[in-house]
Formats: C-alpha cells, structure tokens, sequence
C-alpha cells in the first residue's frame, strides 16, 4: 500500500487514464465523508458514470442509482438520482472550491445532497458557502483533466472503481 497520511480518510477512484488520491476531510463535513467511504466500501460507485463535465469548471459524477455503466444505463437519467440514503444536511465551511476540491452535488435546497459530487477543474470561489466541501484531490488530477467533456459527454468516462485506501 502506498504510504497514505490517513488510509481511513482517502479514497482511491480509477480512471481509465490513472488513479486519483482525494484525501476527504473529516473534520470539516464528517457526514459527506462518511457517506463517501460507505458507498465506495459497498462497490456502489464502481462504473458509475461522469454526466455533466464542462471545461473550465468542474466534473461531475456519483449517480449510483442511474449512473452505472454496466446496469441498464440511461445518459439521459443519469444525474437524477442518488443512493437509498436519506439525504444529507448542508456542512458549509470556509473551505474554498480550489482547484481539485470534492464538492457536494444537489438541488436547489442546501440539504438535498447524496452521492453525487463533483471536482472542480479550477478554483471557483462563486460556490464557496454553498455546496459542501469535503475533499482535496492530492494526487492524479491530470486523470480528472482528460475526462470526457460534455453535458452529457458523448461518450462518457467513469469511474472504474472507487475504494477507501484503508481497504486497498
């Protein structure tokens, strides 16, 4: 295993063109984080589809629901659902959407999130306050960078697996 500051706390997603270390941040969004290692722990996240990248700004994926690419896949449904979770309550903090943070995908109402998350390509400070950050990828964001573009792409990347370090 490679040598990870808190196995417990990092997750691993495989893109077709490399792996991608996010270390999730406990401490600011606990419920995010552990709906995050929950989901990618039950294989809910593997082949699960990215529906709405747009360059410049951020990838998008985590429909466990409509998203899996290998489970009666839709790219039209994908991104209208979530896991059988409840939703989750907003965790605002001062942590802003930099450049490869974890966000929160949702609805119009802040405590709308479930599975579904994004990674900003850039730093867009016109979010911070309002999606809920629990994530910094710190490792192989030129893998996010070559994601297919597209809202939907035409021929969309996903994630091949996601796992918590701990586990790996």
């Amino acid at each position: 295993m490679a040598d990870y500051k808190d196995p417990e706390n990092t997750i691993l997603i495989e893109l077709k063109d490399g792996q991608v270390v996010i270390e999730l941040l406990p401490d600011v969004a606990p419920l995010h984080c552990a709906r995050m290692k929950e989901l990618a722990r039950s294989g809910a996240y593997d082949n699960v589809a990215f529906h709405r990248v747009i360059d410049g700004f951020m990838a998008q994926t985590g429909d466990v629901a409509n998203g899996n690419m290998e489970k009666d896949f839709s790219i039209r449904r994908a991104g209208t659902g979530g896991s059988d979770m409840p939703d989750l309550p907003a965790e605002f903090s001062k942590i802003p959407h930099a450049r490869g943070s974890i966000g929160a995908a949702r609805s119009s109402n802040p405590n709308s999130a479930n599975s579904q998350f994004f990674i900003n390509f850039k730093d867009n400070d016109f979010l911070n306050g309002q999606y809920t950050v629990y994530g910094q990828v710190v490792s192989g964001m030129e893998h996010v960078d070559k994601i297919a573009k597209g809202e939907p792409p035409a021929n969309p990347d996903r994630m091949i697996s996601v796992k918590v370090a701990a586990d790996a």
